[in-house]
């Protein structure tokens, strides 16, 4: 898969079926778009392209905003090459980029990408204050002559699927109903750093990871993960928050891992947040955390990975 980052300055000489969209964290209603693009593409004879944005518009737009991402851009290309994608283009969103018209951006990716077709979603927008929409985008397609594809949305449990809803249940702690959204379970991923070592004097021993300040931390709490480690799988107790029983200042994503006891200070390990077990508490003292931390064990214990 070819990796660009490109705002109208390379122009390709293959024809280009087009996906369009932020695709933040590629859940099942873009899966449903990227088939399509797929089917499209092949039966057409024509090069599979995801037209992307490197940064979030919504912090350009907004000033002061600080959206979070579901998804890195390291994790979307991998996914997108696992899709059979054959180009991704991450644009940048600036206040350039920001004042171009519909028209004149549907009519850039015709003249750059050589664009045939395009596949969008039912509520895509784009151009100046995104006042373009699947209807003009339908006339455009008629003017400039390339093929255009609107998606209906996903549903489950009669919500439309969406980035923006994914965030909102990640901000509630709500984690298996993510796995409902994507397909797979929500994850992050950070380096084991040295932490204030105070579980392994209790017998829970954690790995503490680095946080990317650039994705979504699930809400405050303790919660069932599935840990990568290397290869290997285990189960987990993952507790996010600031450790209120021994007087935490720093938000921490720490995890004891069952039936593990290997150093891995300095290696990349990966959580996947299967369930919600319990919010994060302030106990009366170091013995009550430890029985608490037991029963949790427990419930980690008897559930079942996939």
């Amino acid at each position: 898969m070819k990796v660009m980052y490109d705002n109208f300055s390379q122009y390709l000489k293959e024809p280009t079926f087009i996906a369009l969209g932020s695709f933040d964290g590629i859940h099942k209603g873009h899966k449903k778009i990227i088939n399509t693009l797929n089917e499209l593409s092949d039966k057409c004879n024509m090069t599979s392209m995801v037209y992307t944005f490197k940064n979030h518009p919504r912090d350009i737009i907004k000033e002061k905003s600080n959206t979070k991402k579901i998804m890195t851009v390291e994790s979307k290309i991998s996914m997108l090459e696992e899709l059979g994608i054959d180009i991704v283009n991450f644009a940048t969103f600036d206040k350039d980029y920001m004042k171009i018209m519909p028209e004149d951006f549907i009519k850039k990716l015709v003249e750059h990408y050589n664009m045939k077709g395009i596949v969008v979603g039912f509520n895509n927008r784009f151009g100046y204050k995104n006042t373009g929409d699947t209807n003009l985008l339908k006339q455009l397609g008629s003017k400039y002559g390339f093929e255009v594809i609107v998606i209906d949305g996903v549903t489950y449990n009669n919500e439309v699927i969406s980035s923006t809803l994914i965030r909102n249940k990640l901000d509630n702690g709500e984690v298996e109903e993510i796995i409902n959204y994507l397909d797979r379970p929500y994850s992050i991923e950070g380096v084991v750093v040295e932490g204030r070592k105070i579980g392994r004097t209790i017998g829970f021993p954690t790995a503490n990871i680095t946080i990317n300040e650039e994705k979504i931390i699930p809400k405050g709490g303790v919660y069932f993960t599935k840990v990568k480690v290397g290869k290997e799988i285990y189960k987990g107790i993952t507790n996010i928050g600031y450790n209120p029983t021994v007087n935490g200042n720093n938000l921490t994503v720490e995890t004891h891992i069952l039936g593990f006891d290997k150093e891995i200070y300095g290696e990349k390990i990966k959580l996947y947040f299967i369930k919600r077990i319990r919010s994060e508490k302030k106990f009366d003292s170091i013995d009550e955390l430890k029985e608490r931390l037991k029963l949790d064990y427990k419930f980690a214990d008897k559930e079942v990975i996939y």
